[in-house]
């Protein structure tokens, strides 16, 4: 393969990794994805709550899947003080 056809390949495979990162990136700040944490954070305690014989499993384990979910939620704001902080 001469030097052009692998400056072609490398760059192909450059953008289908970029590709890949930017795909990456969109599904770790979607909604789709921050409702999916808070569904299966909610049915886990649900279920830990019912094997450990708690009371109202499915009442109080709105307490714990809202405030995982807020800590997930927040990490995005304590990263953007974090970065200025260290520019």
């Amino acid at each position: 393969m001469d030097e052009l056809e692998q400056i072609k390949k490398d760059i192909r495979e450059i953008k289908e990794r970029n590709t890949r990162v930017e795909m990456d990136k969109a599904w770790e700040t979607s909604l789709s994805r921050k409702i999916l944490i808070a569904v299966l954070t909610y049915i886990i305690v649900v279920l830990f709550f019912t094997f450990a014989h708690l009371p109202n499993p499915f009442v109080n384990a709105i307490v714990p899947t809202l405030g995982f979910l807020l800590s997930t939620l927040s990490i995005s704001l304590f990263k953007r003080l974090w970065m200025k902080g260290n520019k």
